[in-house]
């Protein structure tokens, strides 16, 4: 049976204390189901909310979770090493993202088409990868099992944000994307629209429908015999996000999952690897270990912050509209998120996640 991973850092899988296990249930898992069942069963219910307060939930992320979580790369990486936080290592993360994040940042300007369907890839990717090690960390390792069952995890979870708007919500999956690519190149509209047809939401409608299906049945298969509760949870969490995402606007929906779902997660991972925090954990004093998550990320929020009023500055288009504003700010989350990535990927390698 593989072994549960670890809050502290080794190349080898460690068992996960039941401390920070129950940080991730509190801290993460019960709001972001909270929130996401809640919001679904008020859709459900017919309530249509106007597109600016549809907005707000990505606004706030500027400031609350979305952002931030991503601000403590710096620290992440040696953390989970179990290395000293140094000047060499603080060097290394910030030219990943000066490298890389620049690089992404200039096909924005030459190829806003290919800067928004990248964006969208990378973000099912790492969406998918963001709900990984949760699942893993809870369930002690049941499911999913083995490197293929968790990269087929992490595919069909990134599927579920990224894919089921585009079936169910088609014009506002189109308004978005061709407002990023349309601060950039007022033609970019017109030509994304032509990947927005019917045979296309078949499709993609398909591939999604594969990926949930191949993916229980591979956990069935490799639960034979064992505690199949992790299973369950991520067939239900997987039943919860599919009728989340095909009954809540996307704008809306995204934002409240960046918050609630992808960031609280990957944020108590990170307070697992930090030595001040995880004894926060352990006493059980929450509120103590996400002040200290706080204080190390406002550094670089507001770094963040600075860089996306220089990229109002930058765009070529006029953002002036709500809907342009925050696209903007996602063309940022999207500059950041490739480095960002590549992060988390040396995170997942160090607590072996996908080693077996």
């Amino acid at each position: 049976m593989p072994e549960p991973l670890p809050d502290r850092p080794t190349r080898r899988a460690r068992h996960t204390p039941s401390d920070a296990r129950a940080a991730l249930s509190r801290l993460a898992f019960v709001p972001g189901w909270v929130v996401v069942a809640l919001t679904t069963l008020v859709f459900a219910a017919g309530v249509s909310v106007p597109l600016a307060y549809q907005l707000l939930p990505l606004a706030i992320s500027v400031a609350f979770l979305g952002l931030p979580h991503g601000a403590v790369d710096h620290l992440a990486i040696p953390r989970t090493c179990g290395e000293a936080v140094t000047g060499r290592w603080l060097a290394a993360v910030g030219a990943l993202y000066l490298v890389v994040g620049g690089a992404y940042a200039v096909v924005w300007f030459l190829a806003p088409i290919v800067a928004v369907v990248g964006f969208i890839l990378l973000t099912w990717a790492h969406w998918g990868q963001g709900d990984v090690y949760p699942l893993v960390a809870l369930a002690g390792g049941e499911h999913p099992a083995g490197r293929t069952g968790r990269l087929l995890t992490a595919a069909t979870r990134g599927s579920l944000p990224m894919a089921v708007p585009f079936v169910a919500f088609p014009d506002q999956y189109e308004l978005v994307v061709a407002t990023l690519a349309g601060l950039f190149d007022p033609a970019a509209p017109a030509a994304l629209s032509a990947l927005f047809t019917p045979a296309a939401r078949a499709a993609v409608a398909a591939v999604v429908a594969a990926l949930v299906c191949l993916s229980v049945a591979v956990g069935v298969v490799a639960t034979v015999g064992g505690d199949r509760r992790s299973l369950a949870l991520d067939v239900a969490e997987t039943g919860l996000l599919v009728a989340f995402f095909a009954t809540v606007p996307p704008i809306l929906a995204v934002g409240l999952y960046f918050c609630v779902w992808h960031a609280l997660r990957h944020i108590v991972r990170l307070l697992a690897v930090d030595p001040a925090a995880a004894g926060s954990l352990r006493s059980r004093r929450y509120g103590a270990a996400l002040a200290s998550f706080t204080r190390d990320a406002a550094p670089l929020t507001a770094a963040s912050i600075g860089l996306l009023v220089l990229l109002y500055v930058a765009v070529p288009g006029t953002v002036t509209d709500p809907l342009d504003l925050v696209g903007t700010y996602l063309v940022l989350i999207a500059v950041l998120t490739l480095p960002h990535v590549i992060v988390v990927a040396v995170m997942d390698r160090e607590q072996g996640l996908y080693a077996m």
